[in-house]
């Protein structure tokens, strides 16, 4: 499963058919990079490897970043990420993706992968909670959950089958509150552009993509979201090879908790 591939391979997109029931939840994540057998010689004269990690989208920041901790420590080795909703990530891993890495915005997309025997022993690396994010102006003056059901106020969520689209229904369940979207987007950072171009007044995300935009929106806290707390797992698929094993254990060791950490997770 670990495959060595030159360095200069393009990553091809990878055409996939998801299933009916997730086609509105996820088939705007990154393509899946092909596969490829092509032996290469590294700066250093060696073969080339690629690790290819799939990873839930709120994790683009991070991720990009430890990969880059890896790739040092690691010389010959290039990391490439398929960044996007983890439904649709899972479907993929599931469909014959070729993946390495595994890391879900949640247990119940992680479950898709083990149940179907390509993983095994997953481990929480993180949490996240939700956010009301709203345009810097905030122009329709929201400053609580409540203002979301104001039908005139124009709200983007995640769709309900992605990780962050249940952890919206489940606190807006907590706080008895209907809200009817204008529009319900395949992954967090979809959801969150909606807002930074101005196309809705608020929308329902996790903090750290709030965190992550460097002051194009502004975060609102609200006491129903620590009831709607995201675990995040992480697993080498069942037959990548040990430099799999060794990328989960950098997400897992201090390192990688100080770069989540400071992007705003939280320790499981």
């Amino acid at each position: 499963m670990f495959r060595r591939l030159p360095r200069w391979t393009v990553t091809v997109p990878l055409a996939l058919t998801l299933a009916a029931g997730l086609s509105g939840c996820g088939a705007g994540g990154q393509a899946a990079p092909a596969a490829s057998t092509a032996p290469a010689s590294s700066a250093a004269g060696g073969e080339a490897t690629t690790l290819t990690v799939f990873a839930a989208a709120s994790l683009t920041g991070t991720f990009g970043e430890l990969g880059k901790v890896f790739e040092a420590a690691h010389p010959g080795t290039e990391v490439r990420f398929n960044f996007g909703s983890s439904a649709t990530l899972a479907q993929q891993i599931v469909q014959g993706a070729p993946a390495d890495v595994f890391a879900a915005a949640s247990p119940a997309t992680m479950k898709t992968v083990t149940d179907a025997s390509l993983a095994a022993g997953p481990a929480t690396f993180a949490r996240n909670k939700l956010q009301i994010a709203v345009p810097a102006d905030n122009p329709a003056k929201v400053d609580g959950l409540a203002d979301l059901a104001d039908p005139k106020v124009k709200v983007a969520l995640c769709a309900a089958q992605v990780p962050c689209g249940a952890a919206a229904v489940k606190a807006l369940d907590a706080a008895g509150l209907k809200v009817t979207p204008v529009t319900l987007e395949q992954d967090v950072k979809a959801t969150l552009t909606k807002v930074s171009l101005g196309e809705v007044d608020a929308a329902l995300v996790y903090r750290t993509d709030v965190l992550a935009s460097g002051g194009k929106v502004k975060g609102i806290d609200f006491p129903e979201a620590d009831k709607a707390i995201n675990d995040y797992p992480i697993a080498a698929l069942s037959k990548a090879a040990e430099p799999a094993g060794q990328f989960v254990e950098l997400v897992l060791s201090q390192r990688g908790k100080d770069v989540l950490t400071k992007a705003g997770f939280e320790a499981p």
